[in-house]
């Protein structure tokens, strides 16, 4: 199974950026004031509408932009451009960021405004009403009706990685056989013969980033194979952004994961991406799980992109 995402930079240090918004007439009559990091003055004309969504740059960030189904952490106070209301605001302090995929769950004018931004940036985006809620036509709850537009100013406060960097690593023989599209997605073959009865864990990819510890959460992209079926039973690639787990045995800490695949990125380094063979007694057992069929081996390949 193979789904593949854009990448894109931008700015100074990322010359070559591909955003699919650009700057506009809209986007620069919202003026914005104060230092990245704490709450901003907005201040534009009301109303504000435009057609296209557009953005302009307030403060410059640095190193790599972001790019599609990419995950990003973000403080960003949002406004009604018709009316100038607040809709929402973070309180602009280590507690109130808010963590989001540039992916097609979240607003569309959102997702694509913010690719190509840097971490560290402040940006202001002014979101079209067709990609703000589109065929849905506004949104009451909020105070948003068909024909608004949506002011966005955004502090990019951390990204995650999109993919795991990690520099390439011999692996032991037997265990299943990987190759990545060019976004990265993992195509895994399973080996023949019996399901090893303990588990097996390979490190394809070794990072130079944080190691995780035991109750880290953790950012990660992964595929998930049936060894006997040799089949697909999950994929954040598939799903378009990457997910968090809490890196601890869910039978002995709410909210954990499956003792195999905890024992699989305990330890690890950011950047890494491993591949894990999972008997039943580590993974789901005698129960059946959605298309997981009662004593499963479960493979997985996941790539480490960051922790919280």
């Amino acid at each position: 199974m193979t789904v593949l995402s854009g990448c894109s930079a931008f700015g100074p240090a990322a010359a070559s950026c591909q955003s699919p918004v650009r700057d506009g007439a809209a986007a620069r009559l919202v003026t914005v004031t104060g230092k990245a990091g704490g709450a901003p003055t907005v201040n534009f004309p009301t109303p504000l509408k435009s057609t296209t969504t557009q953005r302009s740059e307030i403060h410059p960030g640095t190193g790599v932009g972001l790019a599609a189904g990419q995950q990003v952490k973000l403080e960003l106070s949002v406004y009604n451009g018709t009316s100038g209301k607040v809709i929402t605001q973070s309180k602009y302090d280590a507690s109130s960021a808010t963590t989001f995929v540039l992916n097609d769950k979240t607003i569309k004018g959102l997702a694509e405004g913010l690719q190509c931004a840097q971490v560290g940036s402040r940006v202001a985006v002014v979101v079209s009403p067709d990609d703000a809620f589109g065929p849905q036509g506004g949104n009451a709850q909020i105070g948003v009706a068909k024909d608004d537009s949506l002011v966005f100013v955004i502090d990019v406060i951390k990204s995650y990685l999109p993919r795991a960097n990690g520099a390439d690593q011999p692996v032991a023989n037997g265990l299943p056989g990987v190759v990545l599209a060019a976004d990265g997605t993992p195509g895994i073959t399973v080996p023949s013969g019996t399901a090893p009865r303990k588990q097996q864990i390979g490190v394809l990819k070794k990072g130079s980033g944080p190691k995780v510890a035991e109750g880290d959460t953790v950012t990660v992209h992964y595929t998930g194979v049936l060894w006997s079926a040799k089949t697909v039973f999950d994929s954040s690639w598939a799903k378009g952004g990457p997910v968090q787990f809490l890196a601890a045995d869910g039978s002995k800490t709410q909210g954990g994961i499956i003792p195999g695949f905890a024992n699989a990125l305990i330890g690890q380094t950011v950047g890494s991406q491993v591949v894990t063979v999972i008997p039943p007694t580590l993974g789901y057992g005698d129960t059946a799980q959605a298309s997981i069929p009662a004593g499963s081996t479960l493979i997985f390949v996941a790539d480490i992109l960051g922790i919280d």
